[in-house]
């Protein structure tokens, strides 16, 4: 496949990134918790039930924010090797700087979790840790075929059902029943202890597939194809990823977000694809950049405000804008409900507007 010498940048990616990271930010200030807890007793609850993980068997909207956010690196990933190839840097200089913002990833992701009010922990259950695990295999096959990279793709899901269905281990022998399965079992060799939501870390190996179907997307956004062709490509992928995953999900292996299960890994990729497939048709084909800022003022510094709401915002940040929020619509009686969901909105515009700083500043947080 033919490359440009001189990639644009993908606006759409920008906006996709953007998307998740306020998503995220919202998420972060328990908007979803309180427009949930309004609408009790309205159709209109459903539609916020979405922005919660499913509990096992099963997928909703905010099921797809972890893939969508793997694939999205993947697709960057792409466009920076590309970048990085026609600086002239070789194969040993992109792997060492891969190998150096995978441990960078390591790092925050243990680091996120460590810092406890009963003492330091080590768990491996956040998304950093995941993806620097992703983003290494990615770059490790960057180079392979596209046939070729799609069929290890596929391996690393038949690897997952294997463990899971044929390892045997005594009171960790049920592949998709929650404490009681593969994943379970590893984490409590590596880290002494089971996540009590379900989450395992081996999900790393399975949602591989989310980075490397990234990439794959990003080679063919930077081909000299027509855009048409390339939406229809993304398009096509993703039904069949839809097909696959729901397919296998009544048949044989359940979609369980919480173990990244092949069904889920199809599924949720599948739904990806077409979200990123319709963005480039949106944005960088038909050029509807209004409002575009809005999502890349965010997008752009993802770590820095992944990192900020999970370290600062909830140990102490979200607390004292809360106290002191609260505090003043108290003295006006504000209803306890509004006052809830105007508290969140404030903690969502003070952190956008840092993001807003930083890029006006142009400091960019990276790895």
């Amino acid at each position: 496949m033919t490359l440009p010498k001189t990639p644009q940048r993908l606006l759409s990616l920008d906006f996709m990134r953007g998307l998740i990271m306020i998503f995220l930010v919202l998420e972060s200030t328990q908007l979803y918790e309180h427009l949930f807890e309004l609408s009790e007793g309205h159709r209109i609850q459903f539609f916020f039930l979405q922005f919660f993980h499913h509990p096992w068997n099963g997928l909703r909207f905010w099921d797809l924010i972890q893939p969508g956010f793997m694939l999205m690196a993947g697709t960057a990933m792409a466009y920076s090797l590309h970048h990085q190839q026609q600086m002239g840097m070789t194969w040993n200089q992109s792997f060492f700087k891969t190998l150096k913002r995978s441990g960078w990833l390591f790092f925050w992701g243990v680091l996120d979790y460590a810092v406890r009010p009963q003492g330091l922990s080590f768990e491996l259950w956040d998304v950093l840790t995941q993806l620097s695990f992703t983003t290494l295999v990615a770059f490790l096959i960057f180079r392979w075929s596209y046939s070729t990279q799609i069929i290890f793709s596929l391996a690393l899901l038949v690897l997952t059902e294997i463990l899971y269905r044929f390892t045997h281990i005594p009171g960790f022998d049920q592949p998709f029943i929650d404490q009681h399965n593969f994943g379970n079992y590893v984490d409590l060799i590596l880290m002494g202890k089971i996540n009590r939501g379900g989450w395992v870390a081996i999900n790393c190996i399975p949602t591989a597939a989310h980075t490397i179907w990234g990439v794959l997307a990003g080679k063919l956004l930077l081909s000299e194809k027509l855009g048409s062709e390339k939406v229809k490509r993304l398009m096509i992928a993703g039904v069949a990823a839809l097909i696959i995953g729901y397919g296998v999900d009544i048949t044989i292996t359940p979609i369980i977000k919480r173990i990244a299960t092949s069904s889920f890994v199809f599924a949720s990729g599948g739904w990806c694809l077409l979200g990123l497939g319709l963005s480039y048709w949106w944005i960088d084909i038909n050029d509807h950049r209004k409002h575009l800022q809005f999502f890349t003022i965010v997008g752009t510094n993802s770590l820095f405000i992944y990192l900020f709401i999970e370290i600062v915002a909830s140990r102490w940040f979200n607390g004292y804008i809360g106290a002191l929020t609260n505090g003043l619509m108290s003295m006006i009686n504000v209803p306890t409900s509004l006052m809830a969901v105007i508290t969140s909105m404030t903690l969502f515009v003070l952190e956008w507007k840092m993001c807003q700083f930083l890029f006006r500043k142009r400091i960019f947080f990276k790895v």
